[in-house]
């Protein structure tokens, strides 16, 4: 980076004298900077017009000439850096603070929560990994799942505090007396982020190529064909009746991309920029539903922020707060809830662990005081009682069954089951029993070879805008549920969903999952852990920033007053968002 490296040639001329004037000649600043001498006179020539010092010199070779100095080192280091933060380079500021980490924290915070720039509102969110590519289809982490529906669009669309899709791409659906066949009816005036008008073939070539992912196929089984049968109308035609199915289109992995370029949606921001180090949307202004008040939101990829521990930061993915130096006083949140998603236990019961044994174990994780005990941030986990609203945990008859010596347990992140997983092991220690310890690196249960033979099973279920709905989902499609169930437990799952899917009323529905998820967690083949205590905290001005079922917030309501009177246009706004 040519910053970084005008900075080091600025110490060395600066380090012999300590800042003092010096009496040097071009040779020996040229073999101070590694450099030869005609280099050296440039280098000096633009760091004089640049201010950071002067050189005076004296006619005649070998001559010494006094060399001054207006700036230090930290000084011009804390320029540069807000230099490049002006810029929005994040990644070259990183560069810069690995020559001096303590500036990061003073300097970076401002450029943070919301700015005015070019009298357009921004929104710039520290973030403490990079992201992963978000394409349609199931993604991984809760905040790829956030951002798939701020990118794209689907048939059908959750909206803040409503269980039930509302219209997206289809303003309005209907479905036959028997369930058996539904019209999706498009809206006239859609574009996607290139410009180009939507075409309902587009919207159908997308879906049929969704339909070829074994996941997506699962969910979608009942799926028979679909048919553009109007230029704005798509048709399904099913096998049998699937009452879920504009829920299934609302889900983040029925998001539509172009046909051609998986990268190009319609949703309400589009995506310019995605690096490692920054992700950068910019609103879409064709897009059909409330436009977004700001225009633009940008990740900023700074992991080593975080492992600095900055005075204020995402102290956990769940918990960010950020803000201006001299307002962290202030900071307060703004926005909590628990996580209707929870981290889960699920046990395989065959003829080494039988169903006595699994409920064994599920009553010393729940009754045993471990769930309350973890050695875990304050604040950040509460034990689950219930597994959705309205569903509480079983009792349990009492259980004195000797397990078996061996055992394995395969866990995935997030980080908190790896403490959770320490605690299991010495537990079953105490009772006799070896527990093996297998974590599969990811956020899912792809890739994972040693799902098939674990006894028991560690991960987090993420939960959307409808509760039941989003396990039926999980039920359907997560991979863990045929290698976890013997084939006939499996079918006979899938079986009961499709009965539960047939009825026309939602309440019936939710109640039917109810009770399959109630006979999983009686069986002691599932059970909840914890929820998550998700928040937001900003400083005082904020507007528009309510925590929705992924810990997020939608992108579209947030807004940001005016500059403060006096700052102008590119002044920063009163208020810093996370």
């Amino acid at each position: 980076m040519r910053l970084v490296n005008r900075l080091n040639q600025f110490q060395r001329l600066w380090q012999p004298s300590g800042g003092a004037p010096q009496q040097v000649t071009i040779a020996e600043l040229a073999a101070r900077c590694f450099c030869s001498e005609r280099h050296m006179r440039t280098l000096l020539r633009q760091a004089q017009q640049a201010g950071w010092l002067s050189w005076q010199a004296q006619s005649g070779r070998g001559k010494r000439a006094t060399l001054t100095f207006h700036v230090s080192p930290d000084a011009l280091r804390s320029s540069l850096l807000e230099e490049v933060l002006k810029g929005a380079q994040p990644q070259h500021a990183l560069e810069l603070t690995q020559l001096a980490p303590e500036q990061l924290r003073h300097l970076l915070h401002p450029f943070l929560g919301g700015q005015w720039q070019n009298d357009a509102p921004t929104l710039r969110i520290p973030y403490y990994r990079s992201l992963e590519p978000v394409t349609p289809g199931f993604v991984a982490g809760r905040a790829e799942q956030h951002l798939a529906g701020q990118l794209f669009s689907g048939l059908t669309r959750f909206v803040a505090d409503n269980p039930q899709p509302q219209g997206d791409l289809a303003h309005h659906w209907q479905t036959s007396a028997d369930g058996g066949v539904w019209h999706f009816y498009i809206r006239s005036t859609l574009h996607w982020h290139n410009g180009e008008r939507i075409e309902t073939r587009q919207l159908q070539q997308r879906l049929q190529l969704l339909l070829n992912d074994p996941a997506l196929a699962r969910l979608f089984a009942s799926v028979k064909r679909i048919e553009v049968t109007h230029a704005r109308c798509l048709t399904f035609y099913l096998h049998h009746p699937d009452y879920w199915l504009p829920w299934r289109l609302a889900s983040y992995c029925s998001r539509l991309a172009h046909p051609d370029d998986e990268l190009l949606g319609s949703g309400p921001f589009r995506l310019t920029v995605f690096r490692p180090d920054r992700v950068r949307l910019e609103s879409h202004d064709a897009w059909h539903l409330e436009h977004p008040l700001l225009k633009a939101i940008e990740y900023w990829i700074t992991p080593q922020l975080f492992e600095r521990e900055m005075d204020t930061s995402c102290r956990h993915p769940a918990q960010i707060a950020v803000g201006d130096p001299d307002k962290l006083t202030a900071l307060r949140p703004i926005s909590t809830s628990i996580s209707l998603g929870f981290c889960y236990l699920a046990i395989r019961q065959n003829a080494r662990l039988s169903r006595p044994q699994a409920q064994r174990i599920m009553q010393m994780v729940h009754t045993s005081g471990m769930l309350h005990t973890l050695p875990l941030e304050e604040n950040l986990i509460t034990p689950s009682h219930e597994m959705l609203p309205g569903l509480p945990l079983p009792h349990w008859p009492e259980r004195s069954e000797a397990l078996p010596p061996r055992l394995t347990l395969v866990y995935h992140l997030p980080g908190e089951l790896h403490t959770m997983a320490t605690q299991l092991k010495a537990s079953f220690a105490r009772l006799g029993c070896e527990l093996t310890v297998i974590f599969h690196n990811a956020k899912n249960w792809a890739g994972c070879e040693q799902l098939a033979s674990a006894d028991l099973v560690m991960g987090d279920r993420l939960i959307g805008e409808a509760p039941e709905y989003t396990l039926e989902q999980w039920l359907r499609s997560d991979v863990l549920w045929p290698r976890l169930l013997s084939e006939a437990d499996y079918n006979q799952l899938q079986t009961t969903l499709d009965k539960v899917q047939h009825h026309p009323q939602l309440e019936q529905r939710n109640a039917g999952l109810k009770a399959v998820l109630a006979t999983l967690m009686e069986e002691a083949r599932l059970t909840p852990l914890f929820n998550y205590r998700y928040q937001i905290s900003a400083p005082p001005g904020v507007n528009g920033i309510h925590l929705n079922a992924w810990g997020w917030f939608d992108f579209t309501r947030a807004w940001l007053p005016p500059p403060e009177i006096g700052e102008g246009a590119g002044g920063r706004d009163a208020g810093a968002l996370p």
